[in-house]
């Protein structure tokens, strides 16, 4: 055999190439040099944020409806989660310089003890944080939540427009988030 040959493709080597670029095009998959709309780069096409409403740990209330008018971040975490743990500092800080301009952070704490929270929330600097319990981890399915850490950009009319599975960065924030301020 040659090595002309050799390097030749077959038909059934072109048949594979043709199905697995098809599929790519058909999923709408995106080159990382594609330019892309807020959230795509996450897979969110902004759409009405499920309801998020009830006793906070504090013993208060919240109401997702009542934010509307703010930028929101819905924080998803666990006293159990280290990731978690290491990114609230930066979330409260961020809540703090940014709550002028019209963001407001809550947490949805998962599958977690009320006083394991509190001592998170302590330990982290986050006695503020609006906290809403959810023991069974329901709220968190609504929201399509596939771990832990997980936020949400909830836009001023109520909309998700953009998720961070995993850890939220000072980058992410200021290129997700900050824009969203400004209008």
């Amino acid at each position: 055999m040659t090595a002309r040959r050799l390097l030749r493709p077959g038909p059934a080597l072109v048949l594979v190439l043709i199905v697995a670029v098809g599929t790519v095009v058909a999923l709408g998959l995106r080159s990382p040099l594609t330019p892309l709309d807020a959230g795509a780069a996450n897979g969110v096409t902004p759409a009405p944020a499920p309801a998020l409403t009830g006793a906070t740990l504090d013993g208060g209330r919240f109401d997702l409806t009542e934010a509307r008018g703010h930028v929101l971040l819905v924080n998803v975490f666990a006293s159990w989660c280290g990731p978690c743990r290491d990114e609230l500092p930066l979330l409260v800080e961020t809540e703090r310089q940014w709550s002028p301009r019209g963001l407001r952070l809550v947490g949805l704490n998962v599958r977690d003890g009320a006083e394991a929270v509190r001592a998170l929330l302590d330990e982290t600097g986050a006695r503020e944080l609006t906290v809403l319990p959810d023991p069974e981890g329901t709220r968190a399915v609504d929201w399509g939540v596939r771990a832990v850490p997980e936020t949400f950009v909830v836009d001023r009319d109520g909309r998700i427009v953009d998720r961070q599975p995993g850890v939220v960065t000072r980058q992410w924030l200021e290129q997700r988030v900050a824009p969203l301020l400004a209008r």
